[in-house]
Parts: structure tokens; C-alpha cells; sequence
């Protein structure tokens, strides 16, 4: 299994406290990294030498938003050279949005679920899923 830090970035504290205590229940080994705005995720994953599991990302924020970000990750090659999985999750289920996001070669868009339970599944399955897949960070 993948022990590498999962980062996790979301302008909402209600959403960030649901998410942390979801991978708590999960009993994940990883270190949780958060990050309430996109400058300043951004300017960790330009100075860390970390590798990183995976990162989950809100699309939806005030300074920058998801999209912006993973287009700065794009634009940047020694940030697109770690390949670091990244994958969104929000409220919107806009057609547009999903769309754009895939443009910019997101590997997975998700919606936030109503119920706890839910959230614990969907996260679960990420982890699982990105564990045995193998990628530059595994």
C-alpha cells in the first residue's frame, strides 16, 4: 500500500473537517496535508521533494479554484513531472465543469456525497483504487 502524504485542498472548513475525519474512520496511514486556498498548496508542491500519493481538490474556491490550479500544475513541468494523481471533488455535477476539468487531464471527478457514510466509501475507494495502481509515486 501507498503510505505517500495524500493532499487535500478545499476552501470550506465544514468540507475539509468532513473529509479528514472520513480518512480517519478509514484508518489511512498517510499523512494528511491540507490546504485551505490554492496559492498556497501551490507553493508547497513547487518546494517539497515529497512524493505524493494523491491529491483531492475542491473545483469550486475563491482565490484560485481547482481548475486554475491543476492548469498551473500543467503549465509547470517540474510540477506535471512528479505525477502526482489528481482528483476533484465538488458540488457541481455542471457538464461544462466535468468536461473542462477532463481537458485538463484530471484522472477523476467525484461529487461530494449527502451522507458521511457515503463520503467514507467514495474515499475509501480512492485510496484502494490509486494504491494498487501502479504510477511514478507508488
Amino acid at each position: 500500500m501507498n503510505i505517500n502524504p495524500i493532499i487535500i485542498v478545499d476552501d470550506d472548513p465544514d468540507d475539509l473537517e468532513l473529509i479528514t475525519e472520513a480518512f480517519t474512520e478509514l484508518k489511512v496511514q498517510n499523512e494528511l496535508i491540507v490546504f485551505d486556498n490554492g496559492s498556497d498548496f501551490l507553493e508547497y508542491m513547487r518546494k517539497t521533494e515529497k512524493k505524493i500519493f494523491f491529491i483531492l481538490c475542491d473545483v469550486n474556491m475563491q482565490k484560485i479554484n481547482g481548475l486554475e490550479m491543476k492548469k498551473a500544475i500543467a503549465a509547470d513541468d517540474r510540477l506535471r513531472l512528479k505525477c502526482v494523481p489528481f482528483l476533484f471533488i465538488s458540488t457541481s455535477k455542471s457538464s461544462p465543469e466535468i468536461e473542462r476539468a477532463y481537458s485538463y487531464n484530471v484522472q477523476g471527478y467525484f461529487v461530494k456525497p449527502l451522507k458521511f457514510e457515503q463520503l467514507v466509501d467514495m474515499l475509501r475507494s480512492m485510496v484502494v483504487y490509486w494504491g494498487y495502481s501502479l504510477h511514478p509515486n507508488s
